[in-house]
C-alpha cells in the first residue's frame, strides 16, 4: 500500500496528546507512515505554559518515517485548525488519516485505515473510513456503511474533502428543502440538526457536524467498524475513563482490537443505521443532553476559556 499521512492536532493537553501518540508508535505502520502535527495558538495568556508544554514534548516524537510540526502563532480555534489542516496535507498527498489529541487507537488502528482507503479510493460514494462506532451490544458486520461522516479517528480521499461545505447556512438551507432533517437526525433519535443551528447561531464551532452535512447531502457513505479501533480520553474534565458514566467506549482499552476489511457492496446498512438510532434512544439521560454536555465540557476543556 502506498500509505496515507497521519495529521494530528493539538493544543494544550500534555498528557492527552502523549497517550494518543504513545499507542499510536505502537503500530505496525507507524515507522513506514508520515506524522504532521498542527499545534494550535494559545487562546488567552494563561494558556500560554501549557501550549509550550505540549510543543517541547511533539518536538521530542519518534518512530516515524518522517514528522512535519506545524505551529500557529495565534489561537485559530479546534474547527479551523482541522480544517485547514487537512485541507493542507489532502491537497499534497491526495489523502489523509485524522487525528485529535485524545484520541487512543488500536495498534490495527493504521491498517485498518490503509487498507481502507486503498479499497475503496476509486468508489466515488464512499467518502470516508472511520474508527469508531458506539458501544453498541448488537452483533454487527465486521465493517457496514452508514450515510455521512464522522470525526472520531477518520481518514479520506481528496475527492471527499473536496465536498466539505464550510458554511452551516448553506447545508441548513439544503436540508430543510429537501425535508431531509428527520433523516439527518437519525429519525429524530439525536438533534444533529440543532447542533447544526448552534453553529450558524455562534453557539458551537463544530466543524464536525459540516462535514457530516456535507457528506449526508451529497448521498455519500462512511465504512464503520463493528468494534471501535479508537478510544477518546478527553470527554470528561480529567481526561480519563469515566467508568459507567464512560457512555462512549464499550472496554477500557482497545489496543487489540482488529478489524479485518474486504470489500463489500456500497450501500448504507439500514440494520446498522437502525441499531445506532435505537442506542441513541435507550441511553437513560436522554443521549442528545449526555453528549451535548460532553462535548461543551471537552470544549472547554480544550479552549480553557
Amino acid at each position: 500500500m502506498n500509505l496515507s499521512p497521519i495529521v494530528l492536532f493539538v493544543y494544550n493537553r500534555k498528557e492527552h496528546t502523549k497517550k494518543t501518540v504513545e499507542a499510536l508508535q505502537q503500530n505496525s505502520l507507524a515507522k513506514e507512515s508520515d506524522l504532521f502535527v498542527f499545534s494550535d495558538g494559545a487562546k488567552k495568556p494563561e494558556n500560554q505554559k501549557d501550549v509550550e508544554d505540549v510543543r517541547n514534548y511533539i518536538k521530542s516524537i519518534d518512530g516515524f518515517k518522517k514528522i512535519k510540526i506545524f505551529e500557529s502563532e495565534k489561537n485559530l480555534g479546534l474547527a479551523k485548525s482541522i480544517i485547514n489542516g487537512v485541507t493542507k496535507i489532502v491537497n499534497e498527498y491526495g489523502k489523509v488519516i485524522v487525528l485529535e489529541d485524545d484520541i487512543v487507537t488500536s495498534k490495527y488502528f493504521l491498517e485498518y485505515m490503509n487498507r481502507g482507503l486503498d479499497i475503496y479510493e476509486k468508489d466515488e460514494q464512499v467518502i470516508s473510513i472511520h474508527g469508531y462506532i458506539y458501544p453498541i451490544e448488537e452483533k454487527l458486520p465486521e465493517t457496514f456503511f452508514i450515510k455521512g461522516a464522522d470525526c472520531w479517528g477518520w481518514a479520506t480521499w481528496k475527492r471527499g474533502w473536496d465536498l466539505f461545505e464550510s458554511d452551516g447556512k448553506k447545508l441548513l438551507a439544503e436540508l430543510k428543502e429537501k425535508k431531509l432533517i428527520k433523516e439527518f437526525d437519525f429519525s429524530g433519535s439525536f438533534p444533529y440538526s440543532n447542533m447544526l443551528k448552534a453553529q450558524i447561531a455562534g453557539k458551537n464551532n463544530s466543524w464536525a457536524v459540516r462535514w457530516y452535512a456535507s457528506a449526508f447531502l451529497k448521498n455519500k457513505l462512511t465504512l464503520y467498524p463493528k468494534e471501535s479501533l479508537v478510544y477518546n480520553i478527553g470527554l470528561d474534565k480529567s481526561g480519563t475513563h469515566c467508568g459507567s458514566e464512560d457512555i462512549f467506549n464499550k472496554t477500557d482499552t482497545v489496543d487489540d482490537i482488529k478489524i479485518e476489511i474486504n470489500k463489500i457492496e456500497i450501500k448504507e446498512n439500514s440494520i446498522a443505521r437502525k441499531t445506532i438510532e435505537n442506542y441513541y434512544k435507550t441511553i437513560k439521560e436522554p443521549f442528545s443532553k449526555k453528549i451535548i454536555r460532553k462535548i461543551k465540557e471537552n470544549f472547554l476543556q480544550k479552549n480553557k476559556c
